[in-house]
């Protein structure tokens, strides 16, 4: 029984694993693609487009952020597993950092190129998300602190995730003009993105579903 318990958890670390750094790919192409960032990642690029530190850097310092907005909201709800939170959010950083320089001479500059691109890159990150919930091991610190306000809130978690991520686009937007005076990192893209990548996770998952009752 403790040998099929440790063989599971180490299924599930592989699973999340994968499902991380095919997040990380995905927040790369969808980036590489200039039409927007995703929503979750619009304030770390639009301070990297502006300021020396790199966009899996500033990912890191802002996911730290919103691990310590959770120990504020949940006190002593926060159970010390959410702690993994941070190693994850370290990982996360220089695999996004990674995903950059592995695409350094991909540069999409026609509008067609751009759309596939950003396509692309959604439909990674969708099977990245699904990967991560299917492994059920610990949520990023985005989706985290969405739950944490649902806790607080009673609020329902689809609507809060929608208005975080309204949030985010909105703060980004509003640093992109007061450094650098243009609305730059955040565009159509980053609307497509927060639709399609959740879209993308649930045809996933149901076809997942599908082939497993099969089977």
């Amino acid at each position: 029984m403790e040998k099929a318990s440790k063989t599971e958890m180490v299924r599930r670390t592989v699973i999340f694993l994968v499902g991380l750094a095919l997040n990380s790919l995905g927040v790369a192409l969808v980036t590489k693609a200039s039409l927007g960032t995703s929503p979750i990642s619009s304030i770390p690029y639009v301070l990297s487009l502006n300021f020396s530190a790199s966009l899996g850097m500033f990912t890191i310092l802002f996911s730290l952020l919103l691990i310590a907005l959770q120990l504020i909201l949940l006190r002593k709800q926060f159970r010390p597993v959410q702690l993994l939170q941070i190693p994850v959010s370290l990982l996360f950083g220089y695999l996004i950092d990674g995903a950059m320089m592995l695409l350094a001479l991909f540069s999409p500059n026609q509008y067609a190129s751009q759309l596939g691109c950003l396509i692309l890159g959604c439909v990674v990150l969708g099977v990245g998300v699904y990967l991560e919930v299917l492994a059920d091991i610990v949520m990023l610190p985005g989706e985290a602190f969405v739950r944490a306000v649902t806790v607080c809130a009673k609020t329902e978690f689809g609507k809060t995730k929608i208005a975080f991520d309204v949030s985010m686009t909105v703060i980004a937007g509003v640093l992109s003009f007061v450094f650098a005076a243009r609305l730059d990192g955040v565009g159509v893209g980053t609307i497509i993105a927060a639709a399609a990548v959740g879209w993308v996770a649930g045809m996933v998952a149901r076809f997942a579903a599908k082939v497993t009752k099969k089977a």
